[in-house]
């Protein structure tokens, strides 16, 4: 079992005020699971169930598409936590997956800072970033350092989706000292539902064992999927910790004074 890393920065800096957040009161549970759904952004299919469902979730919206800033200000307005899910560099896949504004490791310095900046500002209420695909880029320190640097001016956390186990990320966020979390489940890794059903029970074993736990699921070709297995499940894993957004499961986040400019 993969540990969860976090690396906190002491002088963080989060946009945002505390309402934008929609903060909740800490959690009465002593574990706490944070589900991050992908992929948002281009009005694919399980995204209005998967916002309706009745817990926080973190929600990972693409920039630069149809629904981007519809989907952010939605799933604000519910309660949800919003992070940028950043298209990035595959070591293999086709183009066309990435979507528009890619962070690719051929890009000058300049250019991948431009293009992170530029997606942060496009996602509405963004506290923090995850990438979409990216097992090349996330394998780069030169493309990976400048992605922190942005995330530490910015004030926003990173989520290691882990999509390789070469990703310099850990490294790299604890030397810049960026907050940091890694992913330790796919529920949809493979596209059918008993797959889906087998991780979902996976994970409720996990949180018998387990403080602080992160799972990961996608709208679009599995959406449906996913929402009915969430649906399904998550009055299991509310018997055994609280669902909460990724941000909380940083420590101290709770007294960060998200007024700060």
């Amino acid at each position: 079992m993969r540990s969860l890393f976090i690396c906190l920065s002491v002088i963080l800096l989060v946009q945002g005020t505390a309402e934008a957040r929609n903060i909740l009161p800490l959690p009465a549970h002593q574990k706490e699971l944070a589900i991050v759904i992908d992929d948002l952004g281009n009005d694919m299919k399980g995204t209005a169930e998967i916002l309706h469902l009745p817990v926080t979730l973190t929600l990972a919206i693409m920039p630069f598409l149809p629904t981007t800033k519809q989907d952010a200000e939605e799933a604000h307005g519910l309660g949800h936590e919003v992070i940028v899910h950043l298209p990035m560099e595959p070591v293999s896949g086709k183009a066309s997956w990435l979507g528009p504004g890619a962070v690719t490791t051929s890009l000058s310095n300049e250019e991948i800072r431009s293009r992170v900046e530029k997606a942060i500002e496009d996602v509405p209420y963004a506290v923090g970033i995850n990438h979409h695909m990216g097992s090349k880029a996330t394998a780069d320190e030169r493309v990976m350092r400048i992605v922190l640097e942005v995330c530490k001016e910015k004030g926003l956390f990173y989520l290691d989706s882990k999509t390789t186990g070469k990703s310099v990320v850990p490294k790299l966020a604890k030397e810049l000292d960026v907050p940091y979390l890694e992913n330790e489940l796919f529920f949809d890794d493979i596209y059918t539902l008993s797959h889906i059903g087998k991780q979902a029970k996976r994970l409720s074993q996990e949180l018998d064992e387990d403080e602080r736990t992160i799972a990961i699921g996608h709208v679009g070709v599995t959406g449906m999927k996913v929402a009915v297995m969430l649906k399904e499940f998550i009055p299991l894993y509310e018997k055994k910790a609280s669902i909460v957004p990724l941000s909380d499961l940083i420590p101290e986040y709770h007294l960060i004074d998200e007024s700060m400019p």
